[in-house]
């Protein structure tokens, strides 16, 4: 592994950096120009940059040990670089111009997670870049950008909400996002409550899962309502007219969007964690994209005294689950959990509260 002096010859000309996001209710609803709850992650990707003195492009990842360089005009190889390349093309195509550059990343996001360490990835490049070039970019326009990066360079059809969670969000509130306006605001956590974060041991694929068909099928029942987009729903009884799977996928997009909305309003740690809870079997039954071994862990959590509810978190087929409780039990909570999967074969690994070493 390269040390950035390494990699640099000197020090870096900039340092940024961008959190992961943990979405606590909202799933699958940012396509469908609905509403969210995530909160940041202590865990970070960094990205440090300079002017490349050869006229070529690198990207090294420190996490991967993995190096690449390109022509400026040339594709990058496959790999994380297509996220970074895709930042640089899209500033380009707004007419700010991109010198050839270095640019060095590492991570202590868990790969494959449902933690987004791509938006990571994509938000601290284009500060890194904002900084290096001196852009003049805000933290909306600047998520758009890394969102479109992944659409058009990853091939991942995503929403906005793991972007602006990256580029807005901080560890100790709830960012609510609308994602059809982009009007942001920030909330507090129900009083009395923390968050556990724990990685189901199964990583996950999302440009190789089912992301890009559910999505299909969302479009495809809102047209059959007669609407822009699943939003334009309020009452989940309305996709009943629909043939499955049109009807389930439905149902939870429109029954999530009701959770979120009653979460931003003054309701108890409890009742936060019985929505955490039911939008966990709506993203089990009807959108199908749990897996056993996530169905297990939120299930073992919620039989813990101290946890008020728990779901998978991302966009599922694996990755994390995380949990609403006490305060000053998550740590030792998500150690009873992980300790009790584990003992059945699981690879279970607690995020949040990060270990102490």
């Amino acid at each position: 592994m390269k040390s950035p002096n390494d990699f640099f010859g000197s020090a870096p000309e900039v340092h940024l950096w961008a959190p992961g996001r943990v979405n606590l209710l909202g799933e699958h609803t940012d396509y469908n120009d609905g509403y969210m709850l995530p909160v940041a992650t202590p865990q970070r990707t960094d990205v440090m940059a300079a002017r490349s003195d050869d006229g070529r492009f690198h990207a090294y990842s420190a996490t991967l040990d993995q190096a690449f360089s390109w022509a400026p005009d040339e594709s990058s190889p496959p790999g994380f670089a297509r996220y970074i390349e895709g930042c640089i093309r899209l500033l380009a195509q707004r007419g700010q111009p991109i010198p050839p550059l270095r640019l060095y990343v590492r991570s202590n996001l868990a790969l494959s997670t449902g933690l987004s360490s791509s938006a990571a990835l994509e938000v601290a490049t284009l500060r890194a870049l904002r900084a290096l070039l001196k852009i003049d970019l805000d933290g909306v326009t600047l998520a758009q950008i890394a969102q479109q990066a992944e659409i058009r360079y990853a091939g991942v059809n995503c929403g906005i909400m793991d972007q602006m969670a990256a580029s807005l969000a901080d560890e100790e509130h709830m960012l609510f996002l609308d994602a059809r306006t982009l009007d942001y605001r920030v909330l507090p956590l129900p009083a009395n409550s923390e968050l556990i974060v724990i990685n189901s041991g199964v990583p996950r694929q999302l440009a190789e899962s089912k992301y890009n068909e559910r999505r299909a099928e969302c479009e495809a029942a809102a047209g059959m309502l007669g609407v822009q987009a699943l939003r334009d729903v309020t009452d989940p009884a309305a996709a009943d007219k629909l043939p499955s799977p049109l009807k389930e996928r439905a149902r939870h997009v429109i029954s999530e969007n009701n959770r979120v909305l009653e979460a931003c309003g003054d309701i108890d740690a409890a009742r936060f964690g019985e929505l955490m809870n039911q939008s966990h079997y709506s993203l089990r039954d009807d959108y199908q994209v749990s897996i056993a071994a996530l169905d297990e862990l939120t299930e073992v959590l919620r039989k813990d005294p101290d946890v008020y509810g728990a779901r998978l978190t991302g966009a599922g087929f694996g990755g994390a689950c995380v949990a609403l409780c006490r305060t000053g039990t998550a740590a030792a909570a998500g150690r009873r959990a992980v300790d009790r999967v584990n003992a059945g074969g699981a690879a279970a690994t607690l995020l949040i509260p990060a270990p102490t070493q």
